[in-house]
Parts: structure tokens; C-alpha cells; sequence
């Protein structure tokens, strides 16, 4: 039985007194829930302060972003042990907009994924088509190729460690949602796929996040699928009731 997994990626919002704040407000409000998996991923400049505050709860902590090397003249960049160091269990790798705006690839993407699993760290490890991908009917084709390539190389034993969220570009930040039943087909086909690249109990063991834009008017009847296993959340993650509402939804399914 997979445990839903409710991530927030709060993205360019929030500096370090905002992030405290937002954590504080959250952990209090989801204390004492424990059926399903909670992280943030504040800023980097936020991760230290927002570690701290909670420490010893059941909120962990996530990074945006990071670097296949671990350390040298790559500046702008961060570390898989500079996220640990900071007190990090998860990190996105190859989000829509890393793809769209800083020129990751799923060969970029496919060598964060190798750091990462070589660590303590756990990825979750973003696919998903654009609105001109998925009005040509490529949806399919455009996620294949972002999972095989990027998963090209890992071995079984280390593919239930990744989480992957399946964002619809169209549906971020857009107000516009794919219907339960849309996210569900790709979701079911995505599953298909890790049964063929592995086999059917790695494939089973993986939790797949949806990330359009989901909110707490929309969590239950996406939540209630078979093969979604949580939300990478955005904009309702900068919020701690609605947050904390979504998570509420999984923990009551």
C-alpha cells in the first residue's frame, strides 16, 4: 500500500522570516497526522531557518533545484551535501520550469537523479507535457521519453526511492486542472511503463505525485484515483490552510 505523499514547492516566494512563519503555521495545523507523507521545499536561503522549526515533526523538508557535482566552480549552483547539510530528505529535480526557463534537459535531469540516489537524499523527479504537446496528442511520447531517458541507468534497487510528479505544464499556475480522469490516464501509463522498464512490484512500490494545480476544492477527487499517490502542490502551498486542508484530504482517504 503506497502512503500519499503531499509536497509543497513554494518556488521564488518567501524570504527567511516569511518561511518561518509559513512552517510554523503549517506544523501546527497538520500535528498529529499520520497517514500520509509531508514536505516543503522553501528557497535555499530558507532551508536552514525552516529545518530548524521543524525538526522533530512530521514535516520534512525538500530543495528546488540541485547540482550532480559536489562541489567546484559552478557558480549559482548548490550541492547534494550542502542540501543535506542543511537538513534536506527531498529534492525536486526537472521541473517545468527548470526545463522551460534554465535549459535542463532529461540528460541533465537523468545525472541529477544519479547524485541523488548515490545520497540520503530522495528526488522527485518532475515529467510532463506542454499545452502544444498534449493538443497534438504527444502526451504520451513526450513523458516516455522524459522517464526512460532520465531513468536510463538506474537499477531496480534504487528506483522506489524516486518519487515522480506528473505536471501537466499546461494546468501550472493556469487555474486550469486536468479532469481526474485525464490525470489518471497518464498516471496508469506511466505505471505501465515502470512495469516495463523494471518490473511490476518496483513499479507498484513508486508513488506518482500529481502536480497541475491542485487545490483543496479538487485534492479528494484526484486523491481518489488509483494510481495518484499524492500532489506536488504550488500555489496552495503558500498558504497554510489550504496546505494543510489537502493534506487533511489524503489523510481522511
Amino acid at each position: 500500500m503506497r502512503r500519499f505523499f503531499i509536497a509543497g514547492n513554494w518556488k521564488m516566494n518567501k524570504t527567511g522570516a516569511e518561511a518561518v512563519e509559513l512552517a510554523k503555521a503549517l506544523k501546527d495545523k497538520v500535528d498529529g497526522i499520520d497517514k500520509v507523507d509531508i514536505a516543503i521545499c522553501p528557497p535555499f536561503t530558507a532551508l536552514v531557518s525552516t529545518s530548524e522549526i521543524i525538526k522533530n515533526s512530521n514535516v520534512q523538508l525538500g530543495a528546488q533545484n540541485v547540482y550532480w557535482e559536489d562541489q567546484g566552480a559552478f557558480t549559482g549552483e548548490i550541492s547534494v551535501p550542502m542540501l543535506i547539510n542543511a537538513g534536506c530528505q527531498y529534492v525536486i529535480i526537472g521541473h517545468s520550469e527548470r526545463r522551460q526557463f534554465f535549459g535542463e534537459t532529461n540528460q541533465t535531469v537523468g545525472k541529477k537523479l544519479q547524485k541523488v540516489l548515490d545520497s540520503t537524499l530522495n528526488p522527485i523527479f518532475c515529467v510532463g507535457e506542454t499545452l502544444n504537446e498534449r493538443q497534438s496528442g504527444i502526451t504520451e511520447k513526450i513523458v516516455q521519453q522524459q522517464i526512460t531517458e532520465a531513468l536510463n541507468g538506474i537499477p531496480k534497487e534504487n528506483v522506489s526511492r524516486i518519487t515522480i510528479a506528473y505536471e501537466p505544464v499546461w494546468a501550472i499556475g493556469t487555474g486550469v486542472t486536468a479532469t481526474p480522469e485525464q490525470a489518471q490516464d497518464v498516471h496508469a501509463f506511466i505505471r505501465n511503463l515502470l512495469t516495463d522498464l523494471y518490473d511490476s512490484k518496483a513499479a507498484s512500490e513508486i508513488r506518482i505525485q500529481y502536480g497541475g494545480s491542485m487545490n483543496a476544492a479538487n485534492a479528494e477527487e484526484l486523491l481518489k484515483k488509483p494510481d495518484i499517490d499524492g500532489g506536488l502542490i504550488g500555489g496552495a502551498a503558500l498558504k497554510a490552510d489550504s496546505f494543510a486542508e489537502i493534506i487533511k484530504t489524503a489523510n481522511s482517504l
